[in-house]
């Protein structure tokens, strides 16, 4: 009895100091993982690495009393791994009209545009919370530029990703590449600019899905907007018919260019994965 009673006491003793010795190391663990979170980051949320990737394809033939027709097709994917979620966009739009020329009724080119974007959003431990760099492209043969392109970087938070909604914001500096018709660089449109957007989503449980996207760039002398307000339905699984109305407006256009423009289509959708 008496050496069971002295192992017990051993034994009690033992675990005693190992638990407060792991309660210790616990402590300081978590005391590193403030001051240095990036080296324990796991997961910011619950989601599985993914991608996806939709085609959009909108066409217009009219004749008769008015001749014309278009094309409007796009690809958006979305990449999440476990620290990155990134974006990728691309638009083509091109339109013939007939219009009449000396007495004579001519077909002619009246939008041809292409736009892409891509962000990077990199993941930080607090769920929500990223670094993001952003850049895009436009050539727009009607707004008076050869291109313009921007970068940006700075903060994008997650507010909140459920079942249902999505709303989501990000903020920081960035710069404007503009190059005019002539081949000069426009110093109105050119610079540095702080560009700041958000996006809010909302799903019903029979699959329709209604999205507005808003994102501004103010520069100094410029401040150039865009609003994207989409409503999708689903045909089938992976088909769906999207209504689309795009709104762009620029404080400073070029001269003989309209500051405000919008778009409205209509066009079908196509998930790959």
């Amino acid at each position: 009895m008496h050496y069971q009673s002295v192992t017990c006491l051993l034994v009690l003793s033992l675990l005693s100091l190992l638990g407060g010795s792991a309660s210790a190391w616990a402590d300081d663990r978590n005391l590193i993982q403030t001051l240095y979170h990036s080296e324990f980051q796991a997961y910011a949320d619950d989601g599985e690495p993914s991608f996806s990737l939709d085609g959009e394809l909108g066409i217009l033939a009219a004749t008769g009393n008015t001749n014309a027709s278009s094309v409007k097709a796009g690809v958006t994917s979305e990449h999440e791994t476990r620290y990155w979620n990134n974006y990728y966009f691309a638009q083509l739009l091109y339109k013939q009209s007939e219009v009449e020329r000396d007495g004579k009724d001519v077909r002619e080119v009246t939008a041809q545009r292409f736009f892409g974007y891509a962000q990077f959003d990199y993941k930080l431990a607090t769920p929500g919370s990223r670094l993001f760099m952003y850049g895009d492209y436009e050539n727009d043969q009607f707004n008076g530029y050869n291109y313009r392109a921007s970068l940006a970087t700075g903060w994008s938070q997650r507010v909140w990703n459920d079942d249902e909604s999505l709303f989501k914001y990000s903020i920081g500096p960035g710069y404007t590449f503009v190059s005019a018709e002539d081949g000069t660089v426009s110093n109105v449109n050119n610079g540095i600019v702080l560009r700041a957007s958000a996006e809010y989503q909302y799903q019903w449980y029979t699959g329709a899905k209604f999205r507005q996207f808003i994102s501004t760039e103010a520069g100094a002398d410029n401040m150039k907007s865009r609003s994207e307000t989409t409503m999708s339905a689903n045909i089938f699984d992976s088909l769906a018919m999207k209504l689309s109305f795009v709104l762009s407006h620029e404080t400073a256009p070029l001269q003989d260019v309209e500051g405000l423009n919008t778009e409205t289509s209509v066009s079908i959708v196509y998930r790959f994965f």
